[in-house]
């Protein structure tokens, strides 16, 4: 069953509190791994790398929180969902604070998968949360909020984080979101209510059973697929924008603050005008709207030559709107699917395979792309026209499953 609408002013206003601060637990670990992004050309540059191996310390974090969060599931619906989150925000935070007094390569490598571990399972841990405290006739708004959580991390965690690197060194911006992250876990202590799921333990062998029976449900895996396809689309692209940028487009390091700001500030307007209006029209159809509108941003983006700073914040945050945008109906969608009290593990799953193919779309692209002597990237066009791909492949996923259950 799926939860009760109430609509009284004191359970609205419990529902505004709660998403609030889930919306802050997102900023927390998304600014963490949005980060790596802009720091890319000093990371590349400080530990004389290539653009492949930047593309690890990228694709580390994605796999770690993909094949972690795979085991998670294991357990996710087995303990309180508040007692949950909270052990895993801590692990993410001491994760983080690994990556801030890390010396070499090697070290901030290891730090990135132990901080992926974590924060992979508190990303489905807050998504489940949501979907346990906020009812489905309000939960697209909801999602359009908290998933409005990358744009706030580049308007102002992204940008700061950049600010303070370039002041004394990239090791700060890591204690900067070690100490947003302290915060928010305080918040979260106070404000969250336990959700408890399951009354009753399951045994070792009856949870496998459990475990077992959702991993191979055609519904579930069918919605896995749609939003590891969005991942591997987005995640071929985005952990070279910055470089890109340098590289090729002419902007200074000096300038990427903005690209993450403009982007980031677009996006917060346009996640909460895409989460309402999947309440108002239907999930699919504003999901299949902003998948199409997608492949325009992606082609510029990729095949953007030099051009003046104003045009490349309109190509990156047309991009960022639309790329990010894909996912609000995507998780409403998705989150009809599941039953309630299997929503933990769905999750974990959920957010397992989405990690593990933008990991590997990561990897992946970091081969196709090349550079030259000059420092400017190749290839960066092909990558864009494999995330157009994506977009069709993920429309025509989401048709199936609006057909099933019969959603708008």
């Amino acid at each position: 069953m799926e939860n009760t609408v109430t609509d009284t002013p004191e359970s609205l206003k419990k529902e505004r509190l709660y998403i609030i601060i889930l919306s802050a637990i997102q900023i927390a670990h998304i600014l963490d791994f949005v980060i790596m992004m802009p720091l890319g050309p000093r990371f590349m540059r400080v530990f004389q790398i290539n653009p492949t191996e930047f593309s690890s310390l990228v694709s580390a974090y994605t796999f770690s929180a993909g094949i972690v969060g795979f085991f998670g599931a294991l357990y996710a619906d087995h303990f309180d969902r508040k007692k949950f989150l909270m052990f895993n925000f801590t692990g993410f935070i001491l994760g983080t604070f690994m990556c801030a007094i890390a010396p070499n390569f090697a070290a901030l490598l290891t730090a990135r998968i132990v901080a992926g571990a974590f924060g992979g399972i508190l990303n489905a841990c807050v998504l489940s949360m949501v979907a346990d405290l906020i009812p489905f006739q309000r939960r697209g708004a909801a999602m359009g909020v908290v998933m409005s959580s990358f744009s706030i991390a580049s308007v102002l965690g992204v940008p700061l984080g950049l600010y303070i690197a370039q002041v004394f060194d990239w090791h700060a911006a890591f204690y900067f979101i070690c100490i947003v992250g302290i915060i928010f876990w305080i918040l979260s202590m106070i404000v969250l209510p336990s959700v408890q799921v399951r009354k009753t333990k399951l045994s070792i062998k009856e949870n496998l059973k459990n475990f077992k029976s959702i991993l191979i449900q055609t519904d579930y895996l069918q919605s896995f697929l749609l939003t590891s396809v969005l991942g591997f689309g987005i995640f071929m692209i985005v952990p070279f924008i910055s470089t890109y940028m340098v590289g090729n487009v002419g902007l200074s390091e000096s300038n990427l603050p903005f690209i993450y700001l403009a982007g980031g500030a677009c996006t917060i307007v346009s996640a909460r005008f895409i989460g309402k209006a999947c309440d108002r029209v239907g999930s699919f159809q504003v999901f299949k709207v902003v998948a199409i509108l997608s492949i325009v941003p992606i082609f510029v983006l990729t095949n953007l030559p030099p051009v003046p700073l104003a045009v490349a914040l309109l190509s990156s945050s047309f991009f960022m709107m639309t790329g990010s945008g894909r996912f609000i109906p995507a998780m409403t969608i998705v989150s009809a699917v599941v039953k309630p009290q299997e929503r933990g593990t769905f999750m974990s799953l959920e957010n397992a395979a989405r990690q593990l193919s933008s990991g590997a779309a990561s990897q992946i692209a970091g081969l196709i792309i090349g550079s030259t002597a000059a420092g400017a990237m190749t290839n960066y066009n092909i990558v864009g026209y494999i995330g157009i791909c994506t977009s069709f492949v993920a429309i025509y996923i989401a048709y199936r499953i609006k057909t099933k259950f019969n959603l708008k």
